[in-house]
């Protein structure tokens, strides 16, 4: 089982994204466990204070250092564990990112808001940055819900070999980099014709035809490749 421990100042917003679809069936299962932490308990003062002005001056205010180690170490850790700061100035976060950690036994997040984590929680955990693309969030509660989705379908059984056989970076799962770059090809379903705004858009013919050799040529074909 993949233990991932969420740490953040907001954990209800984790509540209905958890709780639905295959990500629920993954825990009900146990496959993985999704824990959340709220750094605010780990506050030393009565209003629950975890950020403060940046040394040095600037806009924003910085999460604490304080709440957050106090926080992580009350949090069991397992023999093989990840520690994760989201930083849009973090290692960008790809699918093999991801691959790689579906490996471990358990993954800690923390969450970052405002103007982000005084720096010592990253020395002191020797956490690693990661940014799940270029640009800036509002907070690090989005890319944590990213990152447990893209690694939890990677466990064993949470989604079916066959489907991951068709989907985009597959390869990468067969240690296969050089091929590993392509994405998946077009889907269609019903109805075999559309019609949106008077205009008529069909399946593609051989779609229908039943002959999966030719069926299979024509994915290979409209296989996009990742520059």
């Amino acid at each position: 089982m993949l233990r991932f421990d969420i740490i953040t100042i907001f954990p209800k917003i984790f509540d209905s994204y958890f709780k639905e679809s295959i990500l629920e069936r993954a825990q009900k299962r146990g496959l993985i466990c999704v824990k959340t932490h709220n750094v605010r308990d780990f506050a030393k003062d009565k209003h629950g204070t975890t950020d403060n002005k940046p040394y040095g001056g600037g806009a924003g205010m910085v999460m604490m250092a304080g709440p957050i180690l106090r926080m992580f170490n009350s949090i069991p850790n397992k023999k093989k564990f990840a520690t994760i700061i989201f930083s849009a100035k973090g290692k960008q976060f790809n699918q093999k990112a991801a691959l790689d950690l579906s490996k471990y036994e358990q993954i800690i997040l923390i969450s970052s808001r405002y103007e982000g984590i005084d720096e010592r929680v990253r020395l002191a955990l020797k956490a690693k940055e990661v940014s799940i693309g270029p640009y800036v969030l509002t907070d690090g509660d989005v890319a944590a819900m990213v990152l447990v989705s893209a690694v939890s379908r990677l466990v064993p059984g949470v989604i079916k070999l066959e489907s991951l056989k068709e989907e985009s970076h597959w390869n990468l799962l067969l240690k296969n980099e050089a091929t590993g770059k392509c994405l998946e090809y077009p889907h269609y379903t019903r109805p075999e014709v559309l019609v949106y705004k008077g205009k008529k858009y069909r399946v593609p013919k051989i779609l229908l035809s039943g002959n999966h050799k030719k069926i299979e040529e024509w994915r290979r074909t409209h296989q996009k490749t990742i520059e």
